[in-house]
């Protein structure tokens, strides 16, 4: 599934009579687009900032991708826990399916790491993989395989991490690019996918743990411990299902934990309460809160200016109507950029994000 982008600059989805809201949540801006569909920033009748997520058209009108949206959102609304943006809301149903979750106020790894800050120290690394194994833990206890987890799938807040789009990977494995559907579809973001999701075979709870192993050497480093897709997708494949990962940079003191989740064996990679008690980190959270500051100063200090940012944000002017007659929805989604347009009226661009 392709990643969402802060400001990606797509049209206004189908369904849309007027601009405004879904249900009783007014939209504010556009927050991204990808494979799956477009995401927005919203507000409730009661102040509360959430995220909706729509279904592209052409995904809608496949009932074999509605079925397994279906099944997978309804998967996805038991995940509990504190480390998850839980699922609020849903219409399967609708012209316009959507989905709502959480909002997390929190830039993803892959901005912090890859634009904001750089790699992060050990301590925070640490912390990093306590919170992400006690998400695939809560992920996992109700029956979900993430498949897709990756750094633009992990929100960064004061309080720790959130795993944001569980389950949404399984629906996508329905549609290939022609339309079609067929069992065993490859799913996933090549650089970040487990041995097992390149070969085709069956995927266990074991995939999001390689899945994990990946995202902490990004974090420490800021590399993909098996390169990238500059040299080819194949290329890259091959090395995920073949060659050992490069581990330089990593720090000394979870370098194995790093290799052993990142075991080419399913049975050889680390049960999620062994790499729990191999980061060092479980007493330093609880209840889905770091008890102390666990990201360097200078990103504290982002996270709160955005903060202030986010409880600036108006409504946008413009009629208010219900899409496609909803009920009310709630949701989470991507950090928002400073610069994203507030939601354009219908038959309208927004202008282009400026580039950060």
């Amino acid at each position: 599934m392709a990643e969402f982008r802060d400001g990606d600059p797509t049209g206004v989805p189908p369904g849309f009579q007027h601009w405004g809201s879904i249900g009783s949540y007014r939209l504010l801006r556009r927050l991204g687009a990808g494979g799956m569909g477009h995401v927005y920033l919203a507000r409730s009748d009661r102040g509360r900032m959430v995220a909706v997520k729509l279904v592209r058209e052409e995904l809608a009108a496949l009932e074999e991708f509605r079925e397994r949206f279906r099944q997978e959102v309804a998967s996805a609304r038991r995940v509990g826990g504190y480390w998850t943006a839980p699922v609020l809301d849903a219409d399967t149903e609708a012209p316009v399916p959507w989905v709502a979750t959480g909002y997390v106020a929190g830039p993803s790894l892959q901005q912090v790491v890859g634009h904001d800050h750089g790699a992060l120290p050990e301590r925070s690394v640490r912390t990093l993989a306590a919170g992400l194994a006690h998400a695939l833990q809560d992920i996992h206890a109700a029956g979900i395989v993430h498949r897709d987890l990756k750094p633009s799938n992990v929100l960064i807040t004061i309080d720790g991490p959130r795993v944001i789009d569980f389950g949404i990977a399984r629906a996508m494995e329905t549609v290939t690019e022609g339309g079609l559907t067929r069992t065993g579809a490859l799913v996933g973001s090549p650089g970040f996918m487990a041995p097992e999701q390149v070969r085709g075979d069956p995927i266990t709870p074991a995939c999001d743990v390689f899945c994990l192993g990946s995202v902490l050497v990004y974090a420490a480093t800021g590399n993909l411990p098996f390169g990238t897709a500059h040299s080819g997708v194949h290329a890259l494949m091959f090395r995920i299902a073949q060659e050992e990962p490069d581990l330089d940079g990593v720090p000394e003191g979870i370098a194995d934990l790093v290799r052993d989740c990142l075991k080419k064996d399913p049975a050889a990679r680390p049960a999620l309460d062994e790499v729990l008690e191999r980061t060092g980190a479980r007493d330093t959270v609880a209840e889905g809160r770091s008890r102390d500051p666990w990201l360097p100063g200078a990103l504290v200090a982002q996270l709160g200016r955005h903060a202030v940012r986010l409880l600036d944000t108006e409504n946008p002017p413009g009629p208010t109507a219900a899409a496609n007659g909803s009920a009310p929805a709630a949701g989470a989604g991507p950090y928002p950029s400073p610069d994203a347009k507030p939601a354009p009226p219908p038959g309208r661009e927004p202008d282009a994000p400026t580039p950060a």
